[in-house]
């Protein structure tokens, strides 16, 4: 990172609220600072809206300062209400515990804990022993509920109903500050945009008991272009795990994002210079499908490591003719390798007997309904290797396997699945 780190995360869009952009710039650049970002264990993995604060930190270990990734299993005990209309789900410590470290495995192929340069700490190991009335003499009583109450959190549940359990997370997250500032002298908390008012509470906890100062910086709360948020599909979310959504589909996802978001997500999404992202936001017209290839790879070396950005590419050229852009049906062997496409494997003997095409789209999950599949045959929407199904009475055997062994299935421009025969 060259220049100031603090105005290289502005430039690439990192920063929707600050304590003191000017004392939070001169940290940066006047020394090595320690930092954190938390994560609640509130799913097996992490998803691709999580990328943003995992990249913010990447940006800033890059500069030379000194990593904590919180695994928030403690605080996930009790439940965020930030931006929730309703109180999550309780899990049970097992499970927490289980996900944290799920998440903790993620987080380490983005931030390569080494003890020195990035840090991975779980708050149960501080949370969990604490004594409840000692806690609210020594930490509560400095929290106003008045002011809580004011915090937009709170205020969007408070119409539906909070938890008393859930009124507790600030103080919580706010300890959490205290703790890692105590033991690792932290002076910087970053985070999502709804948790603004969680981080000053942590930075006003500080000055109070530590006689301390801190910061707080948060990430803007991203949205498509098209209004979407930011890592969600009609399937679904995207998710970091592979095994939860593949490489493949995590290629597609950054390839066939909109057109104007293409320069903000390499500047947020990669680890591109931003001379480079400058060259390739200016393109025009078919151009900006390099941006998009681009952007794809990066993002999927990111997270996915190389060679598995690689065969994406390599498969999306199979499935497309070319790295993977969305364009005219045609061409779908020409190049490329075919086996990182997303595979089925069926019985040989139910290609022996025949399959009905809407019955094998809506299996692979190409088509959400056999009665959706039979609407897209009708406008010449599915395909099998290349060749417009054009009945639905139609059924698909041994005979339509391709040169490979299998059935390319395309629903549309954009979905495709593989389909191979087994046994």
């Amino acid at each position: 990172m060259s220049g100031n780190a603090y105005d290289e995360l502005k430039e690439r869009g990192f920063v929707a609220q600050v304590s003191d952009e000017d004392a939070v710039r001169k940290i940066l650049e006047a020394e090595r600072i320690t930092f954190y970002v938390g994560f609640d264990s509130t799913a097996t993995s992490l998803h691709a809206g999580s990328l943003v604060p995992i990249m913010a930190m990447a940006h800033l270990r890059r500069a030379g300062h000194r990593a904590v990734a919180v695994v928030g299993s403690g605080t996930t005990m009790v439940g965020d209400p930030s931006g929730k209309t309703e109180m999550r789900q309780m899990l049970d410590e097992a499970t927490i515990r289980a996900q944290g470290q799920a998440i903790l495995i993620q987080l380490a192929r983005y931030l390569h804990f080494d003890g020195a340069s990035a840090i991975a700490v779980d708050n149960a190991d501080w949370l969990l022993p604490l004594h409840y009335i000692p806690f609210l003499r020594d930490i509560g009583r400095h929290f106003s509920v008045n002011r809580m109450l004011a915090a937009e959190a709170y205020k969007l549940r408070l119409e539906k109903g909070l938890s008393f359990i859930e009124f507790n997370y600030q103080i919580l997250q706010a300890y959490d500050y205290l703790t890692l500032y105590r033991q690792y002298h932290c002076t910087l908390q970053m985070g999502g945009d709804d948790q603004w008012g969680n981080i000053l509470a942590g930075v006003d906890l500080i000055r109070r008991v530590e006689g301390g100062t801190a910061h707080a910086l948060t990430f803007p709360l991203l949205t498509t272009a098209s209004g979407a948020k930011m890592g969600k599909t009609a399937q679904g979310a995207v998710w970091l795990d592979a095994a939860q959504f593949s490489p493949y589909d995590f290629y597609q996802y950054w390839i066939n994002c909109d057109d104007r978001d293409v320069g903000r997500f390499l500047r947020i999404f990669t680890l591109l210079p931003l001379a480079e992202i400058r060259r390739l936001e200016a393109l025009k017209d078919s151009g900006i499908n390099e941006a998009k290839r681009i952007l794809a790879f990066e993002a999927t070396k990111i997270t996915h490591g190389e060679l598995e950005a690689e065969k994406a590419r390599q498969a999306a050229a199979a499935a497309f003719g070319t790295a993977g852009t969305p364009g005219p049906v045609g061409g779908l062997f020409s190049q490329g390798d075919v086996t990182a496409l997303p595979t089925t494997a069926v019985p040989r003997s139910r290609l022996e007997a025949g399959i009905s095409p809407a019955g094998l789209f809506t299996e692979v999950g190409l088509t959400p309904s056999r009665k959706e599949a039979k609407r897209m045959i009708e406008q010449g929407g599915l395909y099998v290797n290349d060749k417009r199904i054009d009945s639905a009475e139609r059924l698909l055997t041994l005979a339509d396997l391709g040169p490979d062994g299998g059935l390319l299935l395309k629903a549309g421009k954009k979905k495709i699945h593989r389909v191979i025969a087994a046994g």
